[in-house]
C-alpha cells in the first residue's frame, strides 16, 4: 500500500480523504461499510480511523458497594483498518493513543499493523477519560504523542522494547501528528503549541493533520506561523460540515474552536435539523474551494461515519 507522505508528494492536484469512527460494538462492519462505499466514487487517497479508548463506569453490587468497571464502547482500529483496506484496496490510517495502553500495548499493536502491511499511524496523546479532570498516562505508558512517536521511529529503525532480540526487522511507518488552527486548549500560547509541534516533526513526523475549523483565515494564519517556524512538512487542513443546529453550540464546546458570526447566524436561522444540514454543506463547499485555489495538499474531513454531507461536498469539488 501506499504512505500518505507519497500520496501527497505524488499528487499535482488537492486530494480527498476522510475519517470515520468504529462501529459500535454490536454493530456489524457492514453499517461501516455502507457509509465508506458512497464515497468511494471520489477515489479517497486515505480513510482515517479514530480510537475510542475505555471509559469507567461505577455500579452498584449487591452489598451496596460500587464497583469500578471499565467499558469500551468501540473495538479497536487494527481490525477496521485490515477490514476496510481488504474491502476496499485503500489506505488505512489507524489513530495510536497513549492513553489506555503501555509502551508494550502500543508495540504490540504496532506490530499487529506492520504485519496486515498498514504502514501509516496518526500518533495523538488522546484525550482523558470522563472520569479524569486532565489526561493521566498509564503505568508504563508513553505520557505525550511525543513520546509515541518516539518509540515508533524507533521500531522503524528495529529498535524494540526487548533488547534481547536477534535481527529485528524494522518497521516502516509514516506518521502523522495533529495541528491546532486555533492553539491546543492546553497549551498556554501558540507560540508554546508550535513549539511542541516542531518537535514533534523534527522527530519523524511528516505530515500534519489540522483540527476542525470553520474559518479558513484561521489555517492560513496557521500555515504561515508553522513556516516562519521551520515546520515544513504538508498541512492536512481538517473540515467538519455542521449537520444538526446544535453542533454549533456543541463542536465549539467540545473542540474549543470558533464559530464565525456568518455560520452560526445562518444556523440559527434554521428551522429544522434539515436546513441546517444544508447550510452546513455549502459553508464546508466554500471553505473547500478555497482552500484548494491556495494549493491544500488534501481535504480531509471528519465524517462521524455519516457520509450524507461529505458525499454532496465530495459531488461538488472532485
Amino acid at each position: 500500500m501506499t504512505k500518505v507522505i507519497d500520496h501527497i508528494n505524488n499528487s499535482s492536484k488537492t486530494l480527498f480523504s476522510f475519517e470515520i469512527l468504529p462501529p459500535v460494538k454490536g454493530q456489524g462492519i457492514q453499517d461501516l461499510f455502507s457509509e465508506i462505499e458512497p464515497l468511494m466514487e471520489f477515489n479517497p487517497s486515505f480513510i482515517d480511523v479514530t480510537y475510542h479508548r475505555e471509559e469507567y463506569v461505577y455500579k452498584k453490587k449487591a452489598d451496596g458497594l460500587l464497583e469500578r468497571k471499565s467499558v469500551k464502547k468501540r473495538p479497536g482500529t487494527v481490525g477496521i483498518c485490515a477490514a476496510i483496506m481488504n474491502r476496499f484496496k485503500i489506505d488505512a490510517v489507524p489513530h495510536i493513543v497513549c492513553g489506555g495502553f503501555t509502551k508494550e500495548d502500543t508495540e504490540n499493536a504496532l506490530i499487529d499493523l506492520n504485519f496486515l502491511g498498514i504502514d501509516n499511524v496518526l500518533a495523538l496523546r488522546g484525550d482523558a477519560i470522563k472520569t479524569e479532570p486532565t489526561f493521566v498516562p498509564e503505568r508504563d505508558g508513553n505520557h505525550y504523542a511525543s513520546d509515541l512517536i518516539k518509540q515508533v521511529v524507533q521500531m522503524n529503525n528495529g529498535l524494540y522494547l526487548d533488547d534481547d532480540i536477534e535481527n529485528p526487522h524494522p518497521t516502516n511507518f509514516c506518521i502523522g501528528v495533529a495541528g491546532y488552527p486555533e492553539k491546543h486548549f492546553e497549551a498556554p500560547n501558540m507560540t508554546t503549541d508550535l513549539k511542541h509541534l516542531k518537535m514533534k516533526v523534527d522527530m519523524g513526523a511528516e505530515y500534519i493533520v489540522t483540527q476542525m475549523f470553520f474559518d479558513n483565515k484561521k489555517y492560513f494564519e496557521f500555515l504561515e506561523r508553522c513556516r516562519a517556524n521551520g515546520i515544513n512538512v504538508p498541512i492536512i487542513p481538517g473540515l467538519k460540515p455542521i449537520t444538526t443546529k446544535k453542533q454549533v453550540t456543541n463542536l465549539s464546546r467540545v473542540f474549543h474552536i470558533d464559530i464565525p458570526e456568518g455560520l452560526s447566524e445562518a444556523i440559527e436561522k434554521c428551522k429544522n435539523n434539515a436546513e441546517a444540514k444544508e447550510v452546513g454543506i455549502k459553508w464546508a463547499i466554500e471553505q473547500s474551494k478555497e482552500l484548494m485555489q491556495k494549493g491544500a495538499p488534501v481535504l480531509h474531513y471528519y465524517s462521524m461515519s455519516r457520509s450524507s454531507s461529505i458525499r454532496a461536498i465530495a459531488e461538488a469539488l472532485f
